[in-house]
């Protein structure tokens, strides 16, 4: 077996597992989720460790399939030393939490909706680590931002927990959206979005005029996602999620996976001026402001949340130097704090679910109580605050060994030491004070739960399993963690990495009195102002004022509500002919403005020929267009009427002028949306005969407007139409397609080929968007009744019932088959003879006029003329429509189809075709385009019909809709 195909193994199974304990039952047992998502993380861990071989020695594992290669666009997976350590650390943690979760979490919580968010958080971040390719890399980069807000609002009937999912999408949402930008002008700028190509590009990187604005917009989405300043405000706001998950976000996954980006990119951005100045100012304020508020904080989540801004800080003060040790330094501490980080957050979490406070100043004695976990939280605050024999200290005595050392002449440069210093002793001071104030001092009193005791043994397990690599680590450094550090340093710096060593002792040097003064300071912090810590909260006032949350608020409140209020007072309005005027206003701009700055010409055409019959036909049609606007005031299904007699004479323009595609399409998507569209008219509100508004224009100004505006978006389409059939293009698109139809698509039908073949992705999207569109449709009519209590009566009522509301001025006693003169028992019997010409233009597609698309619309109208001459009794008594099945298979289909290619080697989408001899019948087209067409039809037929449901608001036999209350569609 190749070893590369387990790459994408371990990405998919997080999310099928996800799938699969989401369909769990709500109120059941932790026990089964959890074993899935144990299972999962559990093989994930050991596939890693057993690939640890390939990786070593600066050896990469791909893993490539060609998605879009002319774009560059290809699902890539590498897997090198420092993405093998990062997948020991989440899948190894994600493991731990996992078991930790199984008892941390109530039976009253929606348990399996707990792991199925966790389940699909790791695989978004074995993702990020995994990618070869850097666009595939911010598709799951902002895949971790969605489901971190899923996790962090959990317990979503807690204010707290909704302001804090809600603060850290938009952070990071729109840092990964600045992330995108850049890698896209990184990639540009490399002529490759393949994450190899880049590096090998370094020095090109550098040198171009666009490495600032590639830098600049990299740097914002890794330093809002790792929280450092400015952005380092959300974290804390992040602690209302349940305790597993901080653990987990804290310490191996969301918050390193911006100084997991910085280390990735370090070959091709760092070593600049502008990356010391940028990375140096924003890591050493982050690390001095992070570890000065964690001294004050209440909550013991709180304070081990600046912590982390701090370390984190730390780390990238270290990538800045640009210095080759500084990155070691900088890798071997994102490892060490995912272990002591991840055991502080499960021991905090200990100690609340067994005392039911967080809040450091109704906690003190526990060590009475819970002797094991004092033990172990102790431990593993003595590796935070860097004290020797723990990981914890050779990684900051790395850090103080490159601070004193000369990178830049910058004044940052040189307050480093001092920064480093006295970070180092504030450090020391909260980890005193989470020791001293939780396990010391007299017994608790008030508690929520009075008697706390000592949690379950497998829950304390995680805690202990990591508190002893924290010793090993710091006691055996070069035996441990020795070779595992060199393998991920050496697939970072390659050639660049120097010696260095993991000894404890390396004599009485400047380090080492760093680190002493660190310590001996950090407790006469403690001592002198451990009382003002306990009642002071986020230090002394004037820091209050420039916390990044308060000033975070302020622009939320600004832009939300004081700019968006501005807006909707100023161009807001509650009907929808203004809100469509500004919309094609705006567009009637976008139009023109290039041609104008362009000083556009275009010589008019020379009339050589008149065609009566052709003039009569546009004069219809143009009639009708007035007509229909005309009548819109008056009467709204005279109006529809209209406007299918203008679309009529669209589609015979088709015909007239040799497009029978279009006017196959045309014919087809008329008859449907003028369906749809008259069950739809009983929606509509009753019209506003007066409009009590000073600022209403009068109706004759008003229709002037509204005249010019469509006289000069006609212009300007007539004037775009005739530009492209005339213009001489020499090499159009247009001839490509001509050319290669049949010779790469294997069809006569050039529409369809470039539809199902060229751009087939593109359809693919189209008809996604389509899905999208009728579960919308369905969604926000489910739960409605037109003004007319109709449900229950035949289509034909409603349409008759909206008819009358429409026309009340018309003589008694007519009715709408009056105007729509199709019997019912004719559309009946037309029922069979649509479905076969539906079936024959399937088939005909891919070499004459028709496909999926056309088919599927023939199809939905065999079924809308049914609902139309029998009601839901006919569906209900012959044939049961389920349209979520048609979209699911179309779906499945035209996706399985795509990725059928890859078994043979091709990109997603890759086309086959030849023809195949039926017997009695013809030599038919068989390309594999025709499988991805069929995905079409169905999609299109299940939507359409599923439309009709939620217009017609009939079938309540063929889907059940609960309540308002339940709001929930069970079966369509």
């Amino acid at each position: 077996m190749r070893l590369d195909v387990i790459l994408p193994i371990l990405i998919a199974l997080p999310f099928i597992g996800s799938l699969c304990t989401a369909m769990m039952p709500r109120n059941g047992a932790a026990r089964g989720p959890a074993a899935v998502a144990g299972g999962i993380a559990l093989f994930g861990l050991i596939s890693t460790i057993l690939l640890y071989t390939s990786v070593t020695n600066g050896q990469v594992l791909k893993y490539h399939v060609e998605w879009l290669p002319q774009l560059g666009l290809n699902f890539t997976l590498r897997l090198d030393g420092f993405a093998w350590m990062f997948m020991v650390l989440i899948t190894g943690i994600g493991f731990l939490v996992v078991l930790y979760a199984r008892y941390y979490m109530s039976a009253d919580d929606p348990i399996p909706r707990f792991f199925a968010f966790l389940l699909a958080f790791m695989g978004s971040m074995l993702g990020i680590v995994l990618s070869g390719n850097v666009i595939l890399l911010s598709i799951f980069w902002e895949m971790t931002s969605i489901f971190s807000f899923l996790l962090i609002g959990y317990w979503h009937n807690n204010a707290a927990a909704r302001d804090g999912a809600r603060m850290a999408l938009t952070v990071t949402g729109i840092g990964g959206f600045c992330l995108l930008a850049g890698l896209l002008v990184l990639g540009h700028i490399a002529g490759s979005y393949d994450l190899d190509a880049i590096i090998a590009e370094a020095s090109n990187v550098k040198a171009h005029p666009l490495y600032l604005t590639a830098l600049v917009l990299i740097l914002i989405g890794a330093l809002t996602k790792s929280a450092q300043f400015p952005f380092h405000f959300w974290l804390p706001n992040a602690m209302a999620a349940p305790t597993p998950v901080s653990a987990y976000l804290h310490s191996a996954t969301m918050v390193k996976a911006g100084v997991f980006l910085l280390a990735r990119f370090w070959p091709v951005l760092a070593g600049t001026q502008e990356w010391f100045l940028l990375v140096g100012f924003a890591g050493m304020t982050t690390l001095l402001l992070g570890a000065y508020f964690a001294m004050f904080q209440q909550d013991l989540k709180g304070l081990l949340a600046y912590s982390t801004i701090s370390h984190l800080g730390l780390i990238t003060t270290l990538l800045s130097l640009g210095s080759p040790l500084a990155a070691v330094a900088a890798i071997f501490h994102m490892a060490n704090h995912a272990t002591f980080k991840a055991s502080l957050f499960m021991a905090a979490g200990i100690i609340d679910h067994e005392t039911g406070t967080r809040d450091m100043r109704r906690l003190s004695g526990l060590y009475r109580y819970l002797p094991a976990t004092a033990t172990l939280a102790m431990a593993a605050s003595a590796a935070m605050a860097g004290v020797p024999l723990f990981n914890g200290f050779l990684s900051k005595e790395m850090f103080f060994a490159e601070a004193i050392e000369t990178h830049a002449d910058s004044f940052l440069d040189k307050a480093l030491p001092y920064v480093a210093t006295l970070s180092g002793a504030f450090a020391v001071a909260y980890s005193l004070r989470f020791i001293h104030t939780v396990f010391f001092g007299p017994p608790p009193h008030d508690l929520p739960n009075p008697k706390p005791h000592e949690p379950p043994r497998w829950m304390r397990f995680p805690i202990e399993f990591l508190v002893l690599a924290c010793l090993i680590v710091g006691i055996v450094p070069s035996l441990s963690v020795g070779p595992f550090l060199h393998t991920a340093v050496v697939s970072v710096l390659g050639p660049e990495t120097p010696y260095y060593s993991l000894a404890i002792w390396h004599g009485f040097n400047l380090p080492l009195t760093m680190s002493i003064v660190a310590l001996i300071g950090g407790v006469a912090i403690y001592a002198l102002l451990g009382d003002y810590f306990s009642k002071c909260d986020d230090g002394p006032p004037i820091f209050r004022h420039l916390k990044g949350q308060r000033i975070f608020e302020r622009i939320i409140v600004t832009v939300s509500w004081k700019w968006a209020r501005w807006l909707e007072s100023t161009l807001g309005t509650r009907r929808l002919q203004p809100q469509l005027r500004i919309l094609i206003f705006v567009a009637l701009v976008a139009g023109f403005s290039p041609l104008v700055s362009s000083q556009f010409s275009l010589t008019l055409p020379r009339v050589t020929s008149f065609d009566p019959i052709f003039a009569v036909l546009w004069g219809i049609g143009m009639i009708a267009a007035m007509g229909a606007a005309w009548q819109a005031k008056y009467h709204r299904l005279a109006a529809l009427v209209m406007l299918g007699v203008s679309g009529l004479v669209t589609c015979l323009t088709f015909v007239w002028l040799s497009a029978p595609d279009l006017a196959i399409t045309q014919l087809l998507v008329e008859i449907v949306t003028l369906v749809l569209i008259l069950l739809g008219l009983r929606w509509l509100p009753k019209r506003v005969v007066k409009v009590d508004n000073n600022n209403e224009l009068p109706a004759q100004l008003r229709r002037g407007r509204d005249f010019l505006l469509a006289v000069f978006c006609g212009i300007g389409m007539t004037v775009i139409a005739y530009a492209v059939m005339t213009l001489p293009v020499p090499n159009t698109i247009a001839n490509y397609f001509l050319e290669r139809a049949y010779s790469e698509g294997g069809g006569t039908n050039v529409v369809n080929v470039i539809l199902v073949d060229f751009r087939g992705f593109d359809t693919m999207g189209e008809i996604a968007v389509l899905a999208i569109v009728g579960l919308t449709v369905f969604a926000l009519l489910r739960r409605f009744r037109p003004a007319q209590d109709s449900v229950g009566l035949p289509e034909q009522q409603l349409i008759q019932n909206a008819f009358d509301a429409e026309s009340p001025e018309r003589s008694k006693g007519d009715t709408v088959r009056d105007y729509l003169l199709v019997p019912s028992v004719i559309m009946q019997w037309m029922f069979p003879v649509v479905i076969t010409f539906s079936i024959f233009l399937f088939m005909r597609g891919h070499d004459l006029p028709g496909g999926g698309f056309a088919a599927g619309i023939t199809m939905a109208i065999a079924f809308l003329m049914q609902y139309l001459a029998g009601g839901t009794r006919w569906a209900e008594d012959r044939i049961r429509i389920l349209p979520l099945r048609w979209m699911g298979f179309g779906l499945l289909m035209a996706a399985s189809t795509g990725m059928g290619s890859w078994y043979f080697g091709y990109p997603f989408l890759t086309s086959y075709f030849q023809y195949t001899e039926i017997p009695y019948i013809a030599k038919m087209p068989t390309a594999s385009a025709l499988l991805f067409d069929l995905g079409v039809f169905s999609l299109v037929v299940g939507s359409t019909v599923l439309i009709l449901i939620a217009l017609a608001h009939q079938s309540l036999r063929n889907y059940k809709v609960r309540t308002p209350d339940a709001a929930k569609a069970e079966d369509v």
